[in-house]
Formats: C-alpha cells, structure tokens, sequence
C-alpha cells in the first residue's frame, strides 16, 4: 500500500494564528477567556481549549452576565455590529480575526461608499460571510452556484464588486466570475479565495486524480474541509471524510494499491499524522 499525504495538509495560517492567540491568552492570567462561538471548525481543538479553561459564548445577550474576563473574536470574524457591542461590554476583547477576512470588511464597507452592489460567492449561512455583511455599507447578494449567480437579480447598469469567501470552492468562482461577465454588469472582480485554499485544492485535485482512494480529515462543519471533500469526490469516487481516526474504517481500502490523504486548514497536524501512520502500518 502506497500512502501519499499531501503537503498543505493541516492548519492554515490564519487558524493557526488565531488558536496561538487564544492559548496565549489563557497563559496571560486574565481570567476568564471567551471565545464567541467556536475559535475554529473543529471540534477536537475546540475540546482542547476548553480544557485549558477557555469558554465558547453564543450568545451576545449574555455579555450583561460577564463582568470580568477576556472575549476573543474568532477567526471567521463578525459583524460591526456585534464588534461594537463585544466593545463596550467592558471586557478585554482580542481580534482573532483572519487577516484575510479583515481584508473583505474592508471590501465591504468602501463597496457601498463608491455605490456598488456587494456580491459575495460563498455560503450565506457561514460565520465568516454573515460578518463580511455586516459591514457593508450598500447593498449586498450571496450567490453559492453558477445557478444562483444566473438567477441573481439586478439592474441593468448596476455596478457591483464581486468577492468571494475565503474557503469558497475556487474553480466555481471562477465560472460565477464569467457568468457575471456574460450578462454585461459594470464590476470589479476581487479574487478574496485564501492562497492557503487554492493551494489546498489544487493539491487535493492533483493527488485525487492519482490514487484509488482519498481520505480528508476534517470537521464536518467546516466550509473549507466539505471543499476539500466536494473537489476530491468529483476526480475520485472512492473518497471518504473523517473527523479523527476513530471514524476510519479500513474494510473498503484492503482492494486499494494508492491512498492520498488530506486535510482541512482547521484540522491539528496530530490527527493528520495519527491517521497517516495508522493507514500505513495497517494496510
């Protein structure tokens, strides 16, 4: 059994920087720390975490019942709105947010102030786009298909920016970025898929195309991992998504010769390895 592990498997720069920021904080003595929602997709970190005494706080209603403490805003970003309120709160707050996706509030905002239509390629109900709105300062869409960009309803001289999500699928913004451009709208084109993302799924493409089996290992609410999955299932049929070692069954690999492995941005190098070795040394 051939094993091939792809090399931007794992942590991202921008998870990694915001998981620091948070261990960082619990070694600070500024107790208590409060992540709002998750820190990342991925449940195992998010576990580890709150071993460490870090709380995840859902709801900003709650913030009247917190009167000390540290609330750090997660890598996905938020609205600002919510940014506001974490503010005045009273409590130390720590911006985890992507650098990237600090990149597409500002996109957001100065699309409004120059009278463009904001559309986003992504998916509306993620954390990360529900922030990028709520900073716009005009009108907004979310199209997350080339079905939804031709359905997508605008004025005939409406000038939009057109940005993607960080995690978005990067071949699907490409073809929404042409069927913009067939129906003749006045815009501009902001490639915003993280580098770390393209790089990931031309990765997972290339591999996919040359084994018999793929493994993505990831968790299951993260936008950027159902990618890696989506992308490795359309060049091989025999993929298969885990969360940790625990969800691999090895029965349908014992007809295989080649296995790539990869793995989410949010997904801790020890359950990549675990995994890798695991495959090897059983198959």
């Amino acid at each position: 059994m051939k094993v091939l592990k792809a090399d931007s498997a794992g942590f991202c720069f921008g998870v990694r920087r915001a998981v620091e920021m948070v261990i960082e904080q619990t070694r600070s003595g500024k107790q208590p720390v409060y992540t709002f929602g998750p820190i990342i997709h991925n449940e195992q970190v998010v576990k580890d975490l709150e071993s460490r005494g870090v709380r995840v706080l859902t709801d900003l209603d709650r913030l009247s019942e917190i009167h000390e403490g540290t609330l750090i805003i997660r890598s996905h970003g938020v609205s600002r709105e919510e940014q506001r309120r974490m503010e005045e709160s009273g409590l130390t707050v720590v911006d985890a947010t992507c650098p990237f996706v600090k990149k597409l509030h500002r996109i957001a905002e100065e699309a409004g102030q120059n009278g463009r239509t904001l559309i986003i390629a992504g998916d509306p109900d993620h954390p990360e786009v529900r922030g990028i709105i709520g900073w716009a300062s005009g009108r907004t869409a979310v199209v997350d298909s080339v079905e939804s960009a031709e359905e997508l309803e605008l004025s005939e001289n409406e000038e939009i920016v057109l940005a993607a999500q960080t995690t978005f699928h990067a071949r699907k913004f490409e073809n929404i970025v042409e069927i913009l451009r067939k129906r003749g709208y006045d815009k501009f084109v902001m490639n915003t898929v993280c580098s770390a993302t393209d790089e990931r799924q031309t990765e997972a493409r290339k591999l996919a195309c040359q084994v018999d089996a793929m493994i993505v290992v990831g968790g299951r609410h993260s936008s950027n991992t159902r990618k890696l999955y989506e992308i490795c299932k359309e060049n091989c049929g025999n993929t298969y998504l885990i969360e940790t070692l625990d969800d691999l069954d090895l029965k349908p690999f014992q007809s295989f010769l080649c296995v790539g492995i990869t793995a989410g941005a949010s997904t801790p190098n020890s359950i990549i390895e675990e995994v890798t070795d695991y495959v090897r040394t059983k198959l």
